[in-house]
């Protein structure tokens, strides 16, 4: 295996991304705001196949935030699809959708916690679903390849129903740790 290869989850050939996609279909969401991810590639690609989704690449995490708000104005729905480490970049903006009573879901890969190899990524990852929900997210999780849609659905139902933050936590055990390998 080669230096920051992925080990491959169990349930890493699993069509979860698919099924991702088509719940952003189902659910009329029109712009994916996102932070390149290797967890999120399967589905990235998807959206950007898609030419009925505006997809906007982000410098940072936080412009997901003000995305989300301003497509809401605009009429659409949206999604942020972010790694755990980009969680602390959006703290101060997530007060926005208490304000605005806008639907904010976001999928968020995890980094940090199951077979991690990165020490930088521990705290971060560690605390995502604390701070989220200490800015008023509501947060779900999903570890394996059959709660996922279920789990993403669930955040988009929040959200859209409620007008409020929402995430789910997509975690190693679904993805596949990465390490920092012996070739």
């Amino acid at each position: 295996m080669n230096q920051h290869q992925v080990e491959s989850a169990p349930d890493a050939a699993a069509d979860w991304p698919d099924r991702i996609y088509d719940l952003l279909k189902q659910y009329n969401v029109r712009q994916v705001a996102l932070v390149p991810d290797a967890g999120h590639s399967r589905l990235i690609k998807r959206c950007l196949a898609d030419n009925t989704l505006r997809v906007v690449t982000l410098t940072t995490e936080e412009e997901g935030i003000a995305l989300m708000q301003g497509a809401w104005l605009g009429g659409d729905r949206s999604v942020l699809l972010m790694q755990s480490s980009g969680v602390g970049n959006c703290i101060n903006m997530l007060s926005l959708s208490g304000i605005h009573r806008t639907p904010m879901p976001m999928i968020i890969t995890m980094r940090g916690d199951y077979g991690e190899f990165n020490p930088a990524q521990i705290p971060m990852g560690q605390a995502t679903q604390a701070v989220l929900e200490a800015m008023g997210t509501i947060v779900h999780r999903a570890d394996a390849a059959e709660d996922v849609a279920s789990t993403v659905e669930a955040t988009l139902k929040l959200a859209f129903n409620t007008f409020r933050p929402t995430a789910t936590l997509l975690g190693q055990r679904l993805l596949g740790a990465k390490t920092f390998g012996k070739d």
